[in-house]
């Protein structure tokens, strides 16, 4: 509990504040932080029975002369949570130390509470880290799902209930790493403020953070990143995004929710400008397509599309085929979704007709057209 380096960081800092040296040894009497460093590795045996009694000690001169690494002073006990875990000394007079031993005590136990408590929060952060990084990673074949389950519930979370995923992408505001290292936790409080306790908020690498809440309704998760990246730009103002998975309950749809989320957020990025959050529920054409590679997509949108992708209006073309489709082959619908006239989108149709040689009419064709517009975004 009581390390060498904090040890020694306390026993020279209170030793310039005081005009005393301070000592400081561990459980057994060794002396492990000093404002003389040339005291640091002997044994001081008045701190033996300081530990036994918990109860402050002073040595005068000749008291001090018969214990082995003693000086006269004062020795205290440094108890947390009932347990005597070392002791702290003052060189000196007992009648001039004496003023600061409760003062120097209490400090000493104080730093060593907040270093504790500090180290606690650290593992717990490695430990949701690691559980976060064992879910996205699952094989069935190495790692038991359970093991994974009763993981998180030491962690106070259940995986067994209704969840999403949603991935957090943050826009860092500079590129060195101990500014990246320095932001990360008010990004993670930031984002477990937004959610709830029992919603799982943990970091990953490279400006990302994963954030796994229970589900009260699956028709609320685009929401749920929405509001991610709200409250990241209210509360920090930096730029973010975020990827929202399907619906999953235990650790094998969680998995799955997990790549959902990744998938979704890259191609979000690319096929949805504008936006900053993205369900994969829009986007699983895209994710099947992003499946089968580069070379057979653009095989695909040459034969397909031919002249179509070359034309000078092929942007504008392919976001009034992809309307069309999606919007249900109904001319009121894609009008209002690309803010268009009617007549101006008929035009668009025929000429999309008459570069292709299908007419706009055959669903069938257009479907696969269709495909070869959504295969062009991604590439």
């Amino acid at each position: 509990m009581l390390s060498g380096p904090l040890a020694q960081q306390i026993a020279r800092d209170t030793s310039e504040v005081i005009g005393y040296n301070v000592l400081i040894t561990d459980d057994r009497g060794i002396v492990i932080g000093s404002g003389d460093p040339a005291r640091v590795g002997s044994f001081h045996e008045a701190s033996v029975a300081v530990l036994a009694s918990q109860e402050a000690a002073w040595h005068t001169a000749a008291e001090a002369a018969r214990l082995r690494g003693v000086k006269p002073g004062m020795t205290l006990p440094i108890v947390i949570d009932g347990e005597a875990v070392g002791t702290v000394g003052i060189t000196g007079s007992p009648r001039q130390v004496r003023r600061f031993g409760l003062v120097v005590r209490r400090q000493t136990e104080i730093l060593l509470q907040e270093s504790v408590e500090l180290r606690s929060r650290l593992l717990r952060e490695r430990a949701l880290e690691e559980l976060v990084r064992d879910i996205g990673s699952f094989d069935a074949d190495v790692v038991d799902p359970a093991f994974l389950v009763a993981r998180a519930k030491e962690l106070g979370f259940d995986l067994t209930v209704p969840r999403t995923v949603v991935i957090v992408e943050v826009d860092e505001p500079v590129p060195a790493q101990s500014d990246v290292v320095a932001v990360r936790p008010e990004l993670l409080r930031t984002l477990r403020q937004t959610f709830g306790p029992a919603d799982l908020v943990a970091a990953m690498a490279s400006g990302r953070f994963a954030v796994i809440p229970a589900l009260k309704r699956s028709s609320g998760r685009q929401e749920l990143g929405d509001l991610a990246v709200q409250a990241v730009a209210r509360e920090q103002g930096f730029v973010a995004r975020a990827g929202v998975g399907g619906v999953a309950a235990g650790i094998v749809g969680l998995c799955e929710a997990s790549a959902d989320a990744g998938d979704a957020l890259r191609l979000g990025k690319e096929c949805m400008p504008g936006t900053s959050a993205y369900l994969i529920d829009g986007l699983r054409s895209h994710q099947v397509l992003a499946a089968v590679g580069y070379r057979a997509r653009a095989r695909l949108l040459t034969l397909v599309a031919g002249d179509l992708a070359t034309h000078s209006d092929w942007p504008e073309l392919r976001d009034t085929l992809i309307a069309w489709c999606e919007s249900g082959f109904n001319l009121v619908r894609t009008s209002d979704a690309l803010h268009i006239h009617r007549n101006t989108l008929i035009y668009r149709l025929e000429k999309i007709e008459r570069l292709t040689g299908q007419p706009w009419r055959d669903h069938r064709a257009t479907l696969t057209l269709y495909l070869a517009c959504l295969a062009s975004q991604l590439d």
